[in-house]
C-alpha cells in the first residue's frame, strides 16, 4: 500500500455494523477483516459504553489488527491492540443534581455507567431496560444517585417516550448547553455528553495521533448521533435504514444494515470495485 492510500473505516454499531438481530453477518465480518489484513484501520464508533462494544471488537479481532473503539459517543477512545486510552473527556459532576431533578420532574429514566454496570438513579422503563439489554450490562439501581456517583462520568443517558423526547431534548439543551453536549442518539435516548464531545470531534483528535487526515476517513451510520462524523468524513455514508436527516447529511447512501450495506461501502470506496 502506498503512503496516503490507507483508509480508516468508522462504523456505528446499532443499525449500521449489526443487522436487526444485533449481529454482524458473516459477509460483513469477512469484508471488514479483509481490509484490515490489507493495512486499513477499522474503528467502531458508538454511543454505547465501552463494555457494551466488547463483543463486536472480539468478533472482528480488533486487538489483533490494531483497531479502535470510540465509545460514549466520543467520550472515550481506546486502542484495542495496546489497551491505551487515546482520548477521554468526562462530564462535570456538578451537573448531576440538576439532571436528576429534571428527570424526576418529567418522569424520565436517568442512567450513567460504572465498570460493567448501568447505574440507574430513577425508576426503570422500557428504554432503560433496552439500553442494558443491548449492551449486555446489568442494571444497578441505587437509592441516592447523587451521593453514589463519586466517579468521573463519561456520559449520562436520559430516556423518554418518542413523543416527549424532542421537547425534553430542547429544554435540556437550553439548561445545560453551556457545559454539556446534548442530542438524541435514538428517538427515545437523550445523550448528555461533555461539552464539545461528539463522534466527529473525538475522531479528529484520534486521526492526529495516527497520522491520518479526515480525507482518509469513511464514516458510516444511521442515527442522529452519527451526523457529525458523516459530515466530517472524507466520505460520509448513511445506511438505507438511516433517519432521513442523516441521509440528507451523507455523501452516499448504501444498502440497509440487513443487506450488508457495509460490504457495499468497502467494495466501492476501499477496494474500488464499483
Amino acid at each position: 500500500m502506498k503512503l496516503g492510500e490507507e483508509k480508516i473505516l468508522v462504523l456505528d454499531i446499532d443499525g449500521t455494523l449489526t443487522n436487526s438481530q444485533k449481529e454482524i453477518t458473516e459477509n460483513t465480518k469477512q469484508g471488514i477483516k479483509n481490509i484490515m489484513e490489507r493495512g486499513h484501520i477499522v474503528m467502531l464508533a458508538s454511543g454505547r459504553p465501552t463494555p457494551g462494544m466488547k463483543r463486536y471488537a472480539e468478533e472482528l479481532e480488533l486487538e489483533k489488527y490494531g483497531g479502535y473503539l470510540l465509545s460514549f459517543n466520543g467520550g472515550k477512545i481506546i486502542n484495542c491492540k495496546t489497551g491505551e486510552i487515546v482520548f477521554q473527556k468526562t462530564l462535570p459532576n456538578h451537573i448531576l443534581p440538576r439532571l436528576y431533578k429534571f428527570a424526576v420532574a418529567h418522569d424520565c429514566g436517568l442512567v450513567t455507567y460504572l465498570g460493567d454496570s448501568v447505574i440507574l438513579g430513577t425508576r426503570s422503563d422500557e428504554y432503560v431496560e433496552l439500553e442494558a439489554r443491548i449492551n449486555g450490562m446489568p442494571i444497578r439501581q441505587v437509592e441516592n444517585m447523587i451521593d453514589f456517583v463519586d466517579f468521573d462520568m463519561n456520559k449520562c443517558l436520559m430516556t423518554a417516550p418518542v413523543d416527549k423526547a424532542p421537547e425534553l431534548e430542547k429544554q435540556l439543551q437550553e439548561m445545560f448547553g453551556d457545559i454539556a453536549s446534548i442530542y438524541r442518539s435514538e428517538p427515545f435516548f437523550i445523550e448528555i455528553m461533555p461539552k464539545g464531545v461528539d463522534k466527529a470531534a473525538s475522531l479528529d483528535r484520534m486521526l492526529c495521533t495516527v497520522g491520518l487526515k479526515r480525507e482518509n476517513a469513511i464514516c458510516c451510520g444511521d442515527g442522529f448521533n452519527d451526523m457529525t462524523m458523516i459530515q466530517y468524513a472524507g466520505v460520509g455514508v448513511a445506511m438505507e435504514n438511516a433517519q432521513e436527516k442523516v441521509k440528507e447529511a451523507a455523501d452516499y447512501i448504501t444498502k440497509s444494515n440487513d443487506e450488508d450495506g457495509i460490504v457495499v461501502v468497502i467494495d466501492k470506496f476501499i477496494l474500488n470495485q464499483n
